[in-house]
């Protein structure tokens, strides 16, 4: 499902350019060296005047009791059960579809009430006031053809794959591809750039991707590219391969000898590519709004730890027995004995 965004007047566009410009500037390397997560104690530069000013919902949701802002990857997961908590309630929330950087955008403009991220958050995302809540981790599959012969691939490999470095099928002296002297199409979608994690468990930053690189902006693009192209690879995480399967078949390959799937080696921290999800909400909040956001917030994590092994997540209680370390309740780095 695509998202559909609304077109605003270009002098809103340019304002909200201006506000954010030294955000950008601050943070588009700040993830040089690939770090899983972001340190919880530095926060967000704001105008001196940020933290007096008022919650205000945009003028189309003024009558809301909340306002919560999904993405990509938590708007298919949540918003049927958001709308069913809400008229069990009685309450009336407005839930909108967008990204983790427009989700940035609107806990910045103080117009929504709780956030998703399907990365840890950047530092340009920790606001004064504004406190993170971990839904949990699912790992990242590389996908293929179902046509395409491979079963596994290193993590050296892959990376050799989406640097370029390894052109075709046929130069990973497999048997399996010996005869699939194809030319590879690396597909990726190289979201969220200013956050750590996801993607960044492959190559470091976009810089290091291949010049031949078919850039996505959706996820339903990334699943129909792979699913009809016999010679592409490309990532996703499980629940968004099955929620889009009518896009195209896709197969998912092993890395290291390890699937996807397997939910205990990802929860030892060696696997190498996952998401890692959570909710916000704001300290900073009217008691009555906090008590309302944090409920809901419960709700959700509630329904992930019950439904996890469906839909390929680890829930915050498992990584807390395991060592995964939480500052509150925001996961914040793997296992000490796993090296980030």
């Amino acid at each position: 499902m695509k998202p559909v965004y609304a077109f605003k007047p270009l002098i809103i566009l340019f304002c909200s350019l201006s506000f954010n410009t030294n955000i950008f500037a601050e943070y588009a390397y700040e993830h040089a060296e690939a770090p899983t997560f972001s340190d919880p104690t530095v926060l967000s530069q704001v105008p001196d005047d940020w933290e007096n000013r008022e919650f205000k919902h945009d003028p189309a949701d003024a009558n809301a009791d909340l306002v919560v802002a999904l993405g990509q990857q938590s708007y298919p997961l949540f918003h049927a059960l958001i709308h069913k908590y809400a008229d069990k309630n009685n309450l009336n929330i407005i839930v909108k579809h967008g990204t983790c950087g427009i989700t940035s955008g609107r806990l910045r403009k103080k117009s929504a009430d709780i956030g998703a991220f399907c990365c840890p958050p950047a530092k340009s995302d920790r606001l004064p006031g504004l406190e993170f809540h971990s839904l949990g981790i699912s790992p990242i599959a590389l996908i293929v053809h179902p046509d395409n012969p491979l079963k596994n691939l290193s993590s050296e490999q892959a990376r050799n794959i989406f640097k370029g470095q390894i052109n075709r099928w046929t130069q990973l002296n497999s048997k399996s591809t010996s005869n699939f002297n194809q030319i590879i199409k690396p597909i990726a979608r190289l979201h969220c750039k200013i956050r750590p994690g996801h993607w960044r468990g492959l190559l470091k930053n976009e810089d290091q991707f291949s010049p031949r690189l078919f850039e996505v902006g959706v996820i339903a693009d990334m699943i129909s590219q792979v699913a009809n192209n016999s010679s592409a690879i490309g990532w996703e995480v499980p629940l968004m391969i099955s929620y889009h399967r009518k896009k195209g078949d896709v197969r998912m390959l092993q890395i290291d000898g390890h699937n996807a799937t397997d939910l205990n080696y990802l929860l030892s921290g060696k696997y190498p590519l996952y998401r890692s999800y959570s909710l916000t909400t704001w300290k900073s909040a009217s008691k009555k709004k906090y008590d309302i956001s944090k409920k809901l917030v419960e709700y959700l994590q509630q329904y992930i730890e019950k439904n996890h092994s469906e839909i390929s997540y680890i829930p915050p209680s498992q990584l807390r027995r395991a060592g995964w370390k939480f500052r509150n309740g925001e996961l914040i780095a793997k296992p000490q004995s796993v090296k980030n």
